[in-house]
């Protein structure tokens, strides 16, 4: 094929997808047939491709990138491909129709970081020199913000999907999905600064605590004045109100208290405090008044948890230790491994210290979740569908967990990919068996070579039974 003929036949493509997806039009109205109609297969294979694509590929792809993996451009490469083909089934689907949303404005505007990220890899694997460093930071930076694009956006399509979030319902969504995907994002950086980012966070000479406080004192302000619309007050516009006054009082007493580096337990007490609130929050429907106490006592439980863990589990952070001696970010008592730089680890601290730590991020994402999942919409609609509030609980706290698994899930392909990868070890033929990866998470737990780890996870030998050992099964012969 010659090189006009490709030309050619690029440009007919583009045409062909351009009409397509012009062809496809949002009403301002629907009548009951177009919103009832049955959702066709191509709307499936839409949902299906682009949450598999912003919710697992490009996160993957995001990781990988960070930690200088191989599979980095692949994976890219495979989810802008598949991010096409679902951007063009879902302006050529039939069947139920959709009134003008986010979700359509933002599919447009999330072209622009993609075709930014396309054309700054490309450039940066041409190796040229000019604007290089740069560029490398700009392909960073745009690659981190993709999982946040990717939430925002799936939001953005179950609202669609379900017609939620019109008319007088756009507050109670706002605050319930900004402030829901808030604690969702707290318990993301919790785990991020318990894994990898012990290091970052000596450079800072700050607490953890200094940055919670911190954030909940500008939300806390911005709450005060932005609850209450005019007119008289309800009892949901004073207690939202003082929630923010509670916030911004106590985050500035916090970010005192955390002066010279100081571990102190004001956040997780703020949010016992926010809990408590929530719990008592009377609604219209008694599955929305169950789903908001349980909120509240998962939210209760997530800052007794980070009251505990800050106590008696996670030391103060150090200033940062000369280069020689300095140990990386995987490795020291706040991380899942230890380092490569760093000696035998040879700390007291007990194993169950780690497993203990996941669980403040656990409880703040199933927190999260539920508060999403708590707007009057989405309760009159399990309502009338004869759910009770313990199934729906059970729902959200099992998505929760999901959420939290691909957190973790995340780190761990981090830990062991790319520059982080540690070289396979040579297994001993005679002992017959498999010998794990070397790699900093494996040996966290034990499960690496030569380790002795926490939990003494070791392979069982094949020897035979000692003499005198009854088996069971094993019939005793009498002579």
């Amino acid at each position: 094929m010659s090189r006009n003929s490709r030309i050619r036949a690029v440009l007919l493509l583009v045409s062909a997808f351009t009409k397509a997806v012009l062809a496809h039009e949002h009403h301002d109205e629907l009548s009951d047939e177009e919103k009832h109609a049955p959702v066709d297969s191509i709307l499936w294979i839409h949902i299906f491709i682009q949450a598999t694509v912003w919710g697992f590929l490009f996160p993957i792809g995001m990781v990988l990138g960070l930690a200088k993996s191989r599979w980095h451009v692949p994976t890219q490469l495979t989810g802008f491909a598949l991010t096409f083909a679902g951007y063009f089934l879902g302006h050529i689907h039939g069947g139920r129709k959709f009134l003008p949303s986010a979700h359509e404005k933002m599919a447009n505007i999330m072209f622009i970081p993609i075709f930014l990220q396309l054309s700054v890899g490309i450039y940066l694997k041409l190796h040229l020199d000019p604007f290089r460093p740069f560029l490398v930071k700009c392909h960073k930076v745009i690659g981190v913000l993709y999982p946040i694009l990717g939430w925002t956006q799936m939001l953005f399509g179950a609202i669609a999907f379900m017609g939620y979030c019109r008319g007088g319902e756009l507050g109670q969504c706002l605050a319930h999905y900004i402030m829901g995907s808030g604690f969702i994002a707290y318990a993301c950086i919790m785990v991020l600064v318990m894994v990898v980012g012990e290091e970052w966070m000596k450079r800072s000479g700050r607490s953890p605590e200094f940055f919670d406080s911190a954030v909940i004192t500008i939300w806390g302000i911005v709450n005060t004045f932005t609850e209450h619309h005019g007119g008289p007050w309800s009892a949901k516009d004073m207690q939202h109100t003082a929630l923010g006054l509670i916030w911004w009082a106590g985050g500035i007493l916090g970010v005192f208290m955390s002066k010279n580096n100081t571990r102190n337990v004001i956040p997780g007490l703020i949010i016992i405090l926010t809990g408590w609130g929530m719990s008592n929050h009377d609604q219209v429907l008694m599955i929305s008044t169950k789903v908001h106490s349980m909120f509240g006592y998962v939210l209760m439980l997530a800052g007794l948890a980070r009251i505990v863990e800050v106590c008696y589990f996670v030391p103060v952070f150090p200033p940062p230790q000369p280069q020689e001696t300095m140990m990386d970010d995987a490795g020291s008592d706040h991380t899942l491994a230890p380092g490569r730089l760093s000696p035998p680890a040879t700390s007291s601290k007990k194993p169950y210290a780690v497993e203990f730590r996941h669980l403040p991020p656990l409880l703040l994402t199933a927190a999260g979740v539920l508060f999403m999942s708590a707007t009057d919409e989405e309760l009159r609609y399990v309502h009338e569908k004869g759910m009770d509030h313990v199934t729906y609980i059970l729902i959200m706290i099992s998505i929760a967990s999901s959420i939290y698994h691909l957190m973790i899930f995340l780190v761990h392909v981090y830990l062991t990919s790319g520059r982080n990868a540690a070289p396979a070890t040579q297994t001993d033929d005679r002992e017959g068996g498999i010998e794990l990866v070397d790699t900093p998470l494996n040996r966290s737990f034990g499960l690496g070579s030569g380790s002795n780890g926490p939990n003494g996870y070791k392979r069982v030998p094949n020897a035979a039974p000692l003499e005198g050992t009854h088996v069971l099964g094993d019939d005793d012969d009498e002579d």
